[in-house]
């Protein structure tokens, strides 16, 4: 109870100006209190930002960054893939993969100009993953990557590079995984030795992670609690961060810590004259004290409420590994713009290798979605949905870890984002012939406002257009403006 009190303590804050002079909120740790927050307009308006899966797991750069639980999961292809690389598990174990991960080819002030070219307006590391090695120079755990590996501040060089690009500083936490991640009841292996503890987590005894359901029948004593809320807390001290985004299964962590660190991070933001953003997966947090998050997945329809969506640059994995099986340019560029239309925003993580290096083909993607930005950016930037996203058939299947189920989009595939007097219809291919929206047919009603010119981004031919009883239909220029989705842009009375 004394820790409670004292963490409690922590949201007592001395009067100041917020953001835009707003007036100040003490948040409370309670959902009602914390349901005031509003999301800020610089997240509205960004729609699109970058993070990344770097640490220990990036050395063996085998199948999954999730190969720090699987390495000790019997008679799993990657323990035996584990065992014939390195060794058995009580002599080369998941820490042993730490004096690999050197960084040596790390350089924040590149990997932010990268990202700034990419187009993101908020970028940032993953300040922990699951397994439990933190990526900044805490006092709170010798396990982090200033005393080992790299020998980095990786949070706090990435925190001073991303804002020298102008862009919102975001981490991402994922700690709440750490719990009976590792076998620590198995004696026969190393994390099961006491003297790790500190990176391999709490004892717990044997079956407290059912890795099928994902359910805990063991959960977590109150001291693991507090140092996830406490590693937190360091974090916001030490970088003031725009944005943290959380991974699922933070229902472990019980409600009144959660509630606390959301308390902390909000009065925080007003203490720091910043307008702070948190994202939350399925239930972790209240509908209306943050913004929801999905992974790996989108909205089939247009959302009321903002929200956002993370996924990755290679299909199969999270972090660097082996053989990758990267997403097009042209696959990624479809979804931010089906993503914008519905309300949502797009968080991309790229996979950099264990040496700092960020592969080729993720550069390449990267510059060729700013470079498709640096055209048709006004129709995603600053934008809101308009009266619906749009027109096609490309149906959208739902649910967590669902975007391999959504087929590419093709040309009748359009899109509407609207800015002030401006709508834009975003073709997600190339017509063959003409460009016809049929959402704009006369008999439809939807278009209510005159339209007075027509224009295609990053073109400067003049465009032929009419609205009949099919649609509005327009006479595209024989040269493409572009490699990927097309914009037209529409200006209305």
């Amino acid at each position: 109870m004394k820790f409670l009190l004292l963490l409690f303590a922590i949201t007592t804050f001395i009067s100041c100006k917020s953001p835009e002079n707003k007036t100040v909120v003490n948040y409370e740790p309670n959902w009602e209190s914390l349901k005031q927050h509003e999301t800020p307009e610089w997240f509205l308006n960004a729609k699109f930002g970058i993070y990344f899966h770097w640490g220990p797991y990036s050395v063996p750069a085998h199948e999954t960054e999730w190969y720090s639980i699987l390495m000790y999961a019997k008679n799993h292809p990657i323990r035996k893939y584990h065992e014939e690389t390195y060794g058995t598990l009580d002599t080369f174990g998941y820490k042993d993969f730490i004096p690999m991960f050197t960084g040596e080819q790390f350089n924040a002030s590149e990997w932010a100009e990268l990202f700034k070219k990419a187009g993101a307006q908020f970028a940032g590391p993953c300040a922990e993953h699951a397994d439990g090695f933190a990526m900044w120079n805490s006092e709170l755990t010798e396990w982090n990557s200033v005393k080992m590996g790299p020998k980095i501040d990786v949070v706090g060089e990435m925190e001073k590079a991303v804002r020298n690009q102008n862009m919102k500083f975001l981490i991402t936490y994922h700690r709440h995984w750490l719990y009976a991640w590792y076998p620590t009841w198995d004696t026969t292996v190393d994390a099961g030795n006491p003297k790790y503890s500190g990176l391999y987590g709490p004892y717990v005894p044997e079956g407290s992670f059912v890795m099928a359901t994902g359910n805990y029948p063991n959960p977590p004593k109150e001291e693991f609690h507090i140092q996830w809320l406490s590693r937190l807390n360091e974090l916001m001290d030490k970088y003031e961060p725009d944005m943290i985004w959380f991974d699922n299964k933070m229902d472990i962590i019980e409600e009144q810590y959660r509630k606390q660190f959301l308390a902390n991070f909000y009065n925080n933001g007003q203490k720091w004259n910043k307008d702070v953003v948190c994202t939350y997966k399925f239930e972790d947090m209240a509908t209306g004290s943050a913004v929801l998050d999905l992974e790996r997945a989108r909205m089939s329809e247009k959302k009321s409420f903002p929200w956002l969506t993370d996924d990755s640059v290679d299909w199969k994995a999270w972090c660097n590994i082996d053989n990758p099986n990267y997403k097009t340019t042209n696959r990624l560029i479809d979804f931010l713009v089906d993503v914008v239309s519905k309300n949502g925003a797009v968080l991309l993580n790229i996979t950099p290798k264990a040496n700092g290096e960020i592969p080729a083909e993720v550069k390449q993607r990267l510059l060729e979605i700013g470079d498709w930005l640096a055209i048709n950016g006004e129709a995603i930037y600053n934008t809101r949905p308009w009266k619906i996203y749009g027109e096609g058939p490309q149906q959208i299947t739902e649910g967590h870890l669902s975007e391999d189920k959504n087929a590419d989009a093709v040309a009748e595939d359009i899109r509407f984002t609207t800015n002030g007097n401006m709508l834009y219809a975003i073709a997600l291919d190339w017509p063959t012939d003409k460009m016809i929206i049929k959402s704009f047919a006369t008999k439809e009603g939807i278009l209510t406002q005159n339209i007075t010119r027509v224009s295609l981004l990053g073109s400067t031919s003049e465009l032929d257009w009419k609205i009949t009883e099919s649609g509005l239909e327009v006479t595209l220029p024989e040269e493409k403006p572009c490699s990927y989705a097309f914009a037209l842009k529409l200006e209305l009375e």
